[in-house]
């Protein structure tokens, strides 16, 4: 396992925030006010066409399983498609639904049984980057100057947190992540998704495109 520190440096990079894009502005926000996620992203508008998986998820982790069905029962009244319903695995319980827009949202939880009531509280939210190569992406992040916070081999990379934004992010593999969501790993056009820094702007090895937080 690699740490790292996060000291603040000239080169220091890190996440600032997260923008989907999507191509009924409006629709989206009411989308994701109902959903309860609208305080972690932003929106743009975008009519580019994009078919099949983006190469990305977006996951809430809560507090327990009434609080998965909380999230996922007002994502679908809010018109989300179920891609996995809930269910007890070996990690916890959790679900996955796509948003009207496209987005993936997988919610979850490592507790198994409830120890309180349900909640709208969320724990932790990560932007999973479904990427070819973890390992070299991963190199290429840390010579961009992102710092690495956990590093499972090839399989998993997680970045330490940038103090202004509410999303951490990962790597994992394309492939594996699409199986994990329930999805064909094969998609056209662009991820529908910009990533903000908090220095330069760049795009990744898998094409993700990253502007300088204004």
């Amino acid at each position: 396992m690699v740490m790292a520190t996060t000291t603040s440096t000239a080169a220091h990079t890190s996440l600032a925030s997260v923008t989907l894009e999507v191509a009924d502005l409006e629709a989206a926000r009411r989308f994701y006010t109902a959903f309860g996620v609208d305080p972690y992203i932003r929106l743009r508008a975008c009519e580019a066409p994009s078919t099949g998986f983006r190469g990305f998820t977006l996951g809430l982790t809560v507090s327990g399983p009434a609080t998965v069905d909380g999230f996922v029962a007002a994502a679908v009244n809010a018109g989300a498609t179920v891609l996995k319903a809930a269910a007890k695995s070996m990690w916890g319980y959790g679900g996955v639904v796509q948003a009207p827009d496209g987005t993936i949202w997988k919610i979850a939880t490592s507790a198994k049984k409830e120890t309180g009531p349900a909640t709208r509280e969320i724990d932790e939210v990560v932007l999973l980057l479904g990427v070819e190569d973890v390992k070299a992406t991963k190199q290429f992040y840390v010579g961009r100057g992102l710092s690495v916070a956990k590093s499972f081999g090839g399989k998993y990379v997680e970045f330490a947190p940038g103090q202004s934004s509410p999303v951490k992010l990962a790597l994992y593999k394309r492939r594996a992540l699409a199986k994990d969501l329930g999805v064909p790993a094969d998609g056209t056009g662009p991820h529908r998704i910009v990533l903000h820094s908090t220095a330069d702007a760049f795009t990744d090895p898998d094409g993700f495109s990253w502007e300088t937080a204004a």
